[in-house]
């Protein structure tokens, strides 16, 4: 195949235990998925179905990265997350059989340019200039589906600069790992190489250049970035 320039290497997460990476197809995020962070941000969390954005594929960062502050924001937001990996296609799958097509499951955080966010729900405009941002899908190595228990129960956490910002359960989902599959799934097929970011606790708050972030999940490895000076 002859292009007009090289293209870009293919964006991957590393996986536990092996040598070998997970290529990123899409990024897929789920919004307000946990009560208190509705609330927080001033939204009903009532169970009305769930609403997905996207991000580009290589907005992921690797853990243990030190990442540039995003451009033209003054409000830079951490959102920690459960990541789910997508191993196996598939359309309009049933709840019952959504852990069929996940690969497997990491920690991860959407990072939000929230003011300019803000400004685009004011207007009633696409999210992509708060969201799909570069080096905004910070995701540790994916642990295997096999490997990975109790997730549906997991504790979730994230420090700055060993303070505690955001603290839950999995469980505190406003809609399940497998729902969000199956609900995504209706509009979308999805295929291996899918991440889907399935949300945030509260306690999000403002960063800082500088600020040293670490994100944990039980049972997962952690995810750790830190802003350049």
């Amino acid at each position: 195949m002859n292009y007009v320039f090289q293209p870009h290497a293919i964006p991957s997460v590393a996986v536990k235990g092996t040598a070998k990476r997970f290529p990123v197809r899409r990024i897929f995020c789920v919004g307000r998925n946990y009560a208190e962070h509705a609330r927080e941000m001033g939204g009903d969390p009532d169970r009305e179905p769930p609403f997905f954005f996207t991000k580009p594929a290589d907005a992921v960062v690797d853990t243990d990265m030190e990442i540039a502050f995003p451009k033209l924001t003054k409000d830079l937001h951490h959102e920690m997350e459960l990541v789910v990996a997508i191993g196996k296609q598939g359309e309009s799958i049933p709840g019952e059989k959504a852990k069929e097509h996940i690969f497997g499951y990491a920690a991860g955080i959407d990072l939000t340019r929230r003011d300019l966010q803000a400004a685009a729900k004011a207007k009633g405009r696409p999210w992509d200039s708060g969201k799909a941002f570069d080096q905004s899908a910070p995701c540790a190595a994916i642990t295997p589906a096999a490997e990975a228990k109790n997730i549906g129960g997991a504790k979730i956490w994230l420090t700055v600069n060993g303070e505690t910002r955001q603290s839950a359960t999995i469980a505190d989902l406003i809609w399940s790992i497998d729902e969000v599959i199956s609900v995504l799934s209706e509009a979308f097929t999805l295929e291996p190489g899918d991440l889907i970011y399935t949300g945030t606790p509260a306690g999000v708050d403002p960063l800082k250049r500088g600020d040293d972030v670490v994100g944990h999940i039980e049972g997962l490895e952690p995810i750790h970035i830190k802003l350049k000076p």
